[in-house]
């Protein structure tokens, strides 16, 4: 917790150069909030640096996580609370949590008007919680003696990802290098197509982080530049990748990323609903040919990877769309990226499991294995995905029937749960893509909070906590 917390100052600190230079008033706040939590993590590190357990085992890595994000968004409420960007507590949890779990759901009612220094902040929020803070402390955990494994399988459950090294912290720093790279290749293209250096910056940290905050109030929309659409896209569809095959790729290992069935789902999927979502806008006579792909790629890959850009208004389109964009809230990237969601490898087991079960029931006594990318699936994996997608589900019933209770459109409701819950930013109903989620009652702000933290650390990391097994002694 201390060395998060440092962290978090440190990132923090990084915004004042921004500050100091804009002229705004937000200066002070961010470097009162800086030293604050860099004090505080200093006084912990140091009152418990002597009785530290070096063997962190998976349980303490479950807790570490759940308590470690709580810890991260409480810190990051200082800037909003000290500038007076947002002076409400319950609104300034909101928006950290939302940045830190890169859902992208915001209160701001006008962003634009907010100080530079607290917008970067923003972001940085979002570029910090994309990859994993945890990740990034595994690095650095070692250096203490401590072990960093339980943490990374924490931070990233289920289905256990390649490893590039045998050791996690070789993994944690290949990440990042890819992280960090293509983050500032984003932000070069993005300059190339006349925009301001603060504006790329803010938003290569957000499409990097499937994120989605931007600086401006509509979003990408604002911008109306092709050039711009397509190089978000790209680096949007790369965010959503699953972060193995990306170095498989630019290690020249092409055939090893084409031969993964995730990925060529992924890629397909993605392709397949933009020309349905296109056709569907050319045909209604919305828009031409050219700008329904241009605007229909967009948001397919923008939801699918949960990252919340806006450059049209897909809920004005037509009902049959919005209901099809409501669905791929559930969808997900691939597993092993900043995406949220369900992921599309749990989607694609438990295709390859129904369509088994079919030849089962003609074929009762045949050893039929569940096979992926050549090996086969562990039957366990298969029910933990199960369980996970029913867990998901309930989750999602009882988030959208808590909002609705509050007396929250049944609309809304559902569309600002499964926008939380999948990480995704803008909804359906009030909570659409060109609203926000400042009218949300305060309960309301509280249960959203809740499903976007389980959302981001896929729900067992956070839940395990309240089963009494976790607690019980062994």
């Amino acid at each position: 917790m201390s060395i998060l917390m440092v962290l978090n100052g440190i990132f923090m600190s990084i915004c004042l150069p921004f500050s100091w230079y804009f002229g705004g008033e937000d200066f002070r706040a961010l470097l009162g909030s800086a030293l604050i939590a860099i004090s505080l993590g200093t006084v912990m590190w140091l009152l418990t640096r002597n009785s530290i357990n070096k063997e962190l085992r998976k349980r303490e890595g479950y807790l570490v996580v759940t308590i470690g994000w709580l810890v991260m968004s409480l810190i990051g409420t200082l800037p909003y609370m000290l500038s007076g960007e947002i002076t409400n507590f319950t609104d300034a949890f909101f928006e950290t949590l939302s940045g830190f779990s890169t859902t992208g759901a915001t209160i701001l009612e006008d962003i634009e008007s907010v100080s530079k220094g607290i917008l970067l902040w923003r972001s940085m929020s979002q570029w910090i919680g994309g990859m994993g803070i945890i990740v990034l402390t595994v690095a650095i955990l070692p250096i203490l003696g401590i072990g960093g494994m339980q943490l990374f399988v924490a931070e990233a459950p289920g289905i256990s990802p390649d490893k590039f090294q045998p050791r996690i912290k070789e993994t944690a720093k290949r990440l990042w290098i890819i992280y960090i790279g293509f983050t500032g290749l984003e932000m070069i293209f993005l300059m190339v197509g006349d925009m301001t250096f603060f504006d790329a910056l803010n938003h290569s940290l957000t499409t990097m982080a499937s994120g989605g905050f931007s600086t401006k109030n509509s979003s990408i929309a604002y911008y109306d530049s092709a050039y711009i659409d397509f190089i978000i896209v790209t680096f949007m569809f790369l965010a959503g990748t699953n972060f193995t095959m990306i170095y498989f790729g630019l290690h020249g290992q092409i055939k090893k990323v084409f031969q993964n069935q995730e990925f060529r789902t992924y890629g397909i999927f993605c392709l397949v609903i933009t020309i349905f979502c296109m056709l569907g806008i050319w045909m209604n006579g919305n828009e031409n040919l050219i700008d329904s792909f241009r605007y229909s790629i967009f948001q397919v890959v923008s939801i699918i990877t949960t990252t919340g850009y806006i450059t049209k208004d897909y809920t004005a389109w037509t009902p049959l769309l919005t209901m099809l964009f409501f669905f791929l809230m559930f969808v997900g990237a691939s597993a092993g990226s900043t995406a949220g969601g369900i992921k599309i490898i749990r989607h694609l087991i438990l295709v390859k499991n129904s369509f088994l079960e079919f030849n089962r029931q003609i074929h009762p006594s045949a050893i039929l294995p569940l096979r992926l990318n050549g090996r086969t699936v562990n039957g366990e994996i298969t029910f933990q995905i199960l369980a996970f997608v029913m867990l998901y589900l309930t989750i999602f019933a009882l988030g959208s029937l808590g909002i609705a209770l509050l007396g929250v459109d049944l609309v809304t409701a559902l569309g600002a749960a499964a926008s939380c819950l999948g990480n995704v930013g803008p909804g359906i109903g009030s909570v659409g893509p060109v609203a926000n989620f400042a009218h949300m009652p305060t309960v309301g702000k509280w249960i959203l909070s809740l499903l976007m933290l389980l959302g981001r650390l896929e729900l067992f990391t956070v839940l395990i906590l309240f089963t009494p097994f976790f607690w019980r002694k062994t």
